[in-house]
């Protein structure tokens, strides 16, 4: 059932369990923590005094703009005064120190980007003769002062953000060609993209729909990039330019918003051409993009049908990933859109963030240690923005009045309609640890409109009911319409069974030749067979095994039996039940959820796929 959703105000939803504690986590420790004030490190970059000689500064000045979006979520959803006097500050600092011309980035004169630059052919991916990350930056800075000025209703920053992208403008419409400023054949500064639509989208002057439109064009006249050709023409993901997950994902952000703005529809049809290439082969178990085996960088995505269990998984690419994931959703309504968030949200990017939210793991590995990273790494902010993005949309609102329930874990939403009024919404569950999910709906005034229930992609033999009466059949990958006159105190029931999962992948090499007659011949020469756990929305992962092997090759039964995946009780109510691999020949083996196998500290390991014996 297409239809386009808006999401709530993150005011007005409130998430509990796993994603409810790494919210809290990341408000306490790291959004308060890591920028303050103007003397903050990341926000010291823009001192002008500091500006005028700084001729290197890679990405850094991006963590500016991505605190500001994050904090900016955390103080609708919060009201935190110091978290907001903080953001005022920063704010308007940012403001001050802009200059005339609109320039707010962190490079000397000499190395701005409305200065031309020639692509060195020495570099394997097309970064400018002198590597810059400037546009990068302004990207983000935009994307903040919008959220900033929304969040604490502050014309001013709606109006620096402005200042850039004329600025922007002015620069691209001269002649610079924005493929020369970024790397990975310009895919790094093309991501302008999406704050170009996203000012259009604020301010509606066509100036920045321009802008945006130009920035496609010169994106896809490269020959090196080609980027709306290429995914019309549905080449894989690990084909365009360099295949850098991250800065790709983030291309498609803003190409999605574009169809939003113009209604284009191939916009539309080559982003999901690229969001089949990534689903199909480009995603781990849990939902992160992966790349870099036996690559030059960790963060490209890897040609089909390559796999390996010790794929790097980027923080950056899990956060755009759900960032577009939200706006496909947004944009159709789509339940399988849902299912991406959420699986992405509740394994690599819970796997990815220390338990006090204070740190984060750069790369994450299904097999592998986990480490979290150095200060300025930039998936320091991309973790944190990411789960802020949780909040609203775990709820939608159709342009009908009628309400999608995108997202499942303790928690309580209220959301206004034309038909009831406030309908206020509090799921009880201990989603994502057992499968029984109520939801209370309580209607400012009895009215009627559809709740529409979405059913995870994996869980076969799923139920609902509306108090004791039986609701419509549950199909996988949907949303049940749920279309009733509804009272105060009704009640769903949503049963989504959980029954352990063993998945199983392979990586294998073909030798390509041909008879003496010319035929042509394929040989296997390598062939590797791994198996993995998953139980609902969860993947599972164990700790070295048998206390010191960071490896093990397994022998399965010819016939997988009821015995062979076993859940055990839970050590708590909140907490998740281990499932414990009998294979009868050894000590059993015994996994818990990926984000939290192995234990949560530095230098800790998870084992998600184990490799088969063959035979």
């Amino acid at each position: 059932m297409p239809h386009s959703l808006t999401f709530p105000s993150p005011a007005r939803v409130q998430l509990g369990g796993p994603l409810g504690r790494a919210l809290a986590a990341n408000l306490s420790a790291h959004l308060t923590r890591f920028i303050q004030d103007e003397a903050s490190p990341p926000i010291a970059l823009f001192c002008p005094a500091h500006t005028a000689h700084n001729h290197e500064g890679d990405w850094y000045g991006e963590h500016a703009g991505k605190w500001l979006c994050a904090a900016a979520r955390a103080v609708e959803r919060t009201g935190d005064a110091g978290l907001t006097a903080s953001m005022c500050r920063v704010a308007d600092y940012l403001v001050g120190v802009q200059g005339g011309d609109g320039y707010l980035g962190t490079y000397a004169p000499a190395r701005r980007f409305m200065c031309s630059q020639v692509p060195d052919p020495r570099t394997w991916d097309g970064a400018p003769g002198q590597r810059t990350w400037d546009i990068w930056v302004h990207s983000y800075l935009i994307l903040g002062l919008i959220a900033a000025g929304r969040a604490l209703r502050q014309p001013a920053y709606f109006e620096a953000a402005r200042k850039i992208g004329d600025l922007c403008w002015r620069a691209l419409s001269g002649g610079i060609n924005i493929t020369s400023l970024g790397n990975h054949f310009g895919l790094s500064a093309t991501v302008l993209l999406d704050p170009a639509v996203e000012l259009y989208l604020v301010t509606q002057e066509t100036r920045y729909l321009d802008l945006a439109n130009l920035i496609l064009q010169q994106a896809s006249a490269s020959p090196a990039l080609e980027l709306l050709p290429q995914a019309l023409a549905n080449t894989d993901a690990a084909f365009i330019a360099t295949g850098k997950a991250y800065q790709l994902l983030w291309n498609l952000v803003g190409l999605v918003k574009l169809h939003r703005a113009t209604g284009n529809p191939l916009h539309l049809q080559a982003v999901q051409h690229l969001w089949e290439s990534i689903r199909q082969h480009h995603l781990t178990l849990g939902g992160g993009p992966w790349g870099g085996v036996a690559h030059r960088s960790r963060e490209v995505f890897n040609p089909p049908p390559v796999f390996s269990p010790y794929g790097y998984v980027e923080t950056c690419s899990t956060f755009s990933w759900i960032q577009l994931n939200r706006e496909l959703l947004a944009l159709t309504g789509d339940a399988k859109y849902a299912d991406e968030i959420e699986k992405s949200a509740y394994n690599d990017l819970l796997g990815a963030q220390a338990p006090a939210g204070d740190n984060w793991c750069y790369y994450s590995f299904p097999n592998g240690k986990r480490v979290y990273t150095t200060y300025w790494r930039c998936c320091k902010s991309s973790g944190p923005w990411a789960l802020e993005e949780l909040t609203s949309a775990a709820y939608g609102l159709t342009a009908g009045g009628d309400i999608a329930v995108n997202l499942y874990g303790p928690g309580s939403a209220a959301l206004s309609t034309a038909q009831a009024g406030v309908v206020r919404l509090e799921q009880i569950t201990n989603y994502p640890f057992d499968g029984a999910i109520r939801i209370t709906v309580n209607p400012e005034r009895a009215a009627c409109f559809a709740i529409l229930v979405r059913v995870p992609g994996w869980a076969e033999g799923a139920s609902v009911r509306i108090n004791d009466t039986p609701g419509p059949a549950a199909a996988t990958g949907t949303y049940v319409a749920l279309d009733r006159d509804w009272q105060a105190g009704d009640v769903i029931w949503l049963e989504l069974p959980m029954a352990p999962k063993l998945h199983r992948q392979m990586h294998r090499n073909l030798q390509e030749s041909r008879t003496p007659d010319g035929s042509p011949v394929s040989q296997e020469v390598l062939h590797f067979d791994y198996a993995a756990i998953t139980r609902g929305p969860l993947v599972y992962a164990t700790g070295l095994i048998d206390g010191f092997k960071i490896e093990e090759t397994i022998r399965l039964p010819p016939a997988a039996g009821s015995g062979l995946l076993e859940v055990l009780a839970a050590p708590a109510a909140d907490e998740a039940p281990a499932v414990r691999l009998n294979l009868g020949y050894r000590p059993p083996l015994v996994f818990l959820p990926y984000y939290e196998a192995g234990g949560r500290e530095h230098g800790t390991w998870r084992l998600t796929w184990l490799q088969v014996a063959p035979g």
